[in-house]
């Protein structure tokens, strides 16, 4: 008997439309879970993760990394936690692990837990951090430098530890919105200076150490926190104890100089800081209490953290299928990018080169959305600054400067009445004086001959003044000051003692000051760290156009201080004066700008390879006293970079021979990329900061005096061996 099938219609009468729905989505989720579990890593986020596994010199400790292939997410690199496909949490601490932290962490863009506290990291903290975390545990390394502004950017953040560390200099102003912060530790590290300003606006502060460090002056910013834990203790903090900390629960405050007494009242007229609710529970005024310990801490953020899923019980045929369509989409795009973004190696050339400068600047642009203007907490002296407002319209708004205003009395008192003994410069824009303060301090000021300049307003000048008050790096002299009264304008810089680069390169006298080998390399490193700063974390990017030796100026120690930064804004009359301000002498002047008169971050990149060869050959990027075939450093120097024999004869004869043979190769690798000819085949400064941080991580340096452990130091050749094997 034959069988006659029920007809469909009439099937779906008689079943339960339930039954159907299940059904459905069963076969529907089978369908779309290897659609899910084929799913990649995110391209950026693998690129980040090779970066910084080659940056920790490659450890073994860190099972399933790779450096250049690999799949996280899939792979379970250790302490790699994955949200689908984006990487979310790396917590790799107490694994011994040594080496820096890489350029690219700034690509991590779902981060949100980061810790790689109780290792051995060493170098200063990268200036671009991910911008999205929301604890952020370094503590127990041995990092060094100062705070990144990038901290300023991460709104999310509630755990921040810095502690046990080399940390130096001011904490620096970028807690302004930081309004989530909770936990903040940067106790045992060298920071010095006064607590800043921006403290106050961390209204959801409760615990904060910051003991056995070289601060100084008042805690009056901490006045309005809700705080419960604060350890101040062994620092140089002088002043009253505000009131309001007395009710701070746990309050440890020895091994300071605070005055004796309750703090006097507010001044007439003044109304008081804003009360704050909570119970009144006994403080430690003795200091003798132990403050909670950062672990401690840090393990109740982590618990804090952590949230528990919930999952849908039934979510609809249809939701299913755009869900699993979704995915189909997701994991070809993902595929698609996965080969993307090739980083320029140190003596390479390829084509890919400019696939990758198109990469990185597309994350540029994608990480712009969550990266705040770089700005500290408003002054008293405003200038007019532009804001793009939430309609795509340009708005008009207020931005301070940070920098003290002098008179022109002032200024003519420090210096004599600018007389000529006391000229120590003198550029485009005008010259150089040595200035002596009262009070004993010794500034660099710069007088602008109002002839070099087109500014014709006041607020031109002022907004120039505002934008270089607000860069803050090791490697660049500091703004501290201007003038601008009665048609004058003034510039007043922190002065930098032991002279230029350039002088210490061509005009020492003192054979005994010679640079070394070491020294140079770690010139060439700092003022390549400055570049990064400038071009690719400040926003927008600023374009130096004068790099050059006699911009670099060298401190006691020798470490490099770059100078004329943002003077770029201040644009010259004429095309003659472009040609000397804008590029500085000619030998440093990249191709494309003597062509087309375009100048870009790139022509800064190989202005700095010029500098490299000086620092290499100990030559003038021009000299006419040399054979007509020798004048041009650049042409003289470039056919012979790659040529072992012909590199040792370029090296400057001042160094006697005394420089490890490998580390020179790598240099002169180094400066083959950056002075190419074509600008998008030069690296971006981050990557150079790179290779030279490698460069100084293989140096196979014997063991010198502790004076000499940061690589500047004068040249003794009775204490300073180098293993010419390396």
């Amino acid at each position: 008997m034959a069988f006659d099938p029920m007809p469909f219609p009439f099937f779906l009468a008689r079943s339960s439309l339930t039954t159907f729905l299940f059904l459905f989505v069963l076969l529907s989720s089978i369908f779309a879970f290897p659609l899910f579990v084929q799913c990649t890593t995110d391209a950026s986020d693998v690129q980040a993760l090779q970066v910084l596994y080659t940056s920790l010199n490659s450890p073994s400790q860190l099972t399933n990394w790779k450096s250049d292939s690999g799949d996280p997410c899939a792979e379970s690199w250790k302490g790699i936690t994955c949200e689908g496909s984006a990487v979310v949490s790396i917590q790799i601490s107490g694994l011994g692990l040594g080496g820096t932290m890489g350029y690219l962490l700034s690509q991590l863009m779902s981060l949100r837990t980061f810790d790689l506290s109780d290792n051995n990291i060493h170098d200063t903290i990268p200036y671009q951090l991910p911008p999205n975390l929301t604890s952020l545990n370094l503590a127990r390394n041995n990092l060094s430098g100062n705070l990144p502004y990038s901290i300023s950017t991460m709104v999310s953040l509630t755990y921040l530890n810095m502690s046990h560390n080399s940390i130096s200099q001011s904490v620096g102003d970028v807690f302004a919105n930081l309004a989530l912060l909770t936990t903040l530790d940067l106790s045992f590290n060298n920071f010095s200076g006064n607590l800043p300003s921006s403290f106050s606006s961390l209204s959801n502060l409760s615990t904060f150490y910051i003991q056995n460090n070289q601060l100084t002056g008042s805690l009056d910013v901490l006045a309005g926190l809700p705080l419960t834990t604060l350890n101040v203790a062994n620092n140089h903090l002088t002043g009253w104890i505000p009131r309001e900390l007395n009710s701070v629960p746990n309050f440890i405050y020895d091994g300071n100089s605070f005055d004796n007494g309750p703090a006097p009242p507010p001044p007439p007229y003044t109304p008081p800081p804003p009360g704050r609710s909570r119970n009144n529970h006994s403080h430690s005024g003795s200091g003798t209490r132990t403050p909670p310990s950062s672990d401690d801490q840090s393990s109740e953020s982590d618990k804090g953290m952590s949230v528990g899923a919930i999952v849908g019980i039934v979510l609809g045929s249809v939701l299913l299928i755009f869900i699993a369509l979704l995915a189909v989409l997701f994991c070809t795009r993902k595929k698609k990018q996965k080969d993307g973004g090739a980083i320029v190696s140190q003596g390479s050339r390829s084509a890919g080169t400019t696939d990758r400068d198109t990469e990185m600047q597309e994350q540029r642009v994608k990480s712009i959305a969550a990266v705040a203007d770089l700005k500290p907490p408003p002054a008293e002296k405003l200038v007019v600054d532009k804001l793009q407002g939430h309609s795509g319209s340009v708005k008009r708004m207020k931005s301070p400067i940070t920098a003290t205003s002098y008179t022109v009395a002032s200024l003519q008192t420090a210096t004599n009445s600018f007389s000529q003994e006391f000229i120590i410069g003198e550029g485009s824009l005008g010259r150089v004086y040595r200035g002596e303060f009262s009070n004993g301090k010794i500034m660099a000021i710069k007088k602008i001959d109002n002839a070099a300049l087109s500014l014709q307003e006041e607020d031109n000048f002022l907004e120039a003044v505002s934008n270089m008050s607000r860069l803050r790096h090791p490697n660049i002299v500091s703004l501290a000051g201007y003038c601008a009264e009665h048609g004058q304008r003034l510039l007043v810089y922190e002065h930098i003692g032991n002279g230029s680069l350039h002088d210490m390169l061509h005009f020492a006298e003192d054979g005994s000051k010679t640079l070394s080998w070491n020294a140079r390399v770690r010139v060439a490193l700092g003022t390549a760290r400055a570049l990064e700063y400038l071009h690719e974390v400040c926003l927008p990017s600023i374009v130096h156009r004068n790099f050059k030796s006699a911009n670099i100026l060298l401190d006691e120690e020798l470490n490099p201080h770059l100078s004329d930064c943002g003077l770029a804004a201040l644009t010259p009359n004429t095309e003659r004066q472009v040609s000397t301000q804008m590029v500085g002498s000619f030998g440093y002047s990249a191709p494309e700008f003597a062509l087309s008169g375009v100048y870009t971050v790139k022509s800064d990149v190989y202005s700095f390879g010029v500098v490299m060869l000086e620092l290499l050959t100990g030559r003038k990027p021009l000299d006419s006293s040399r054979v007509r075939s020798e004048q041009s450093l650049v042409r003289w120097a470039t056919p012979q970079l790659h040529d072992i024999d012909a590199l040792a004869k370029m090296v400057d004869p001042a160094l006697n021979g005394m420089y490890p043979a490998k580390s020179l190769s790598r240099f002169a690798d180094i400066i083959a990329l950056c002075v190419q000819p074509e600008p998008e085949f030069r690296p971006p400064m981050s990557e150079v900061v790179q290779a030279l941080v490698r460069l100084v991580q293989r140096a196979s340096v014997v063991k010198r005096r502790s004076s000499d452990e940061s690589g500047f130091g004068y040249k003794t050749p009775d204490h300073e061996a180098i293993d010419m094997s390396f």
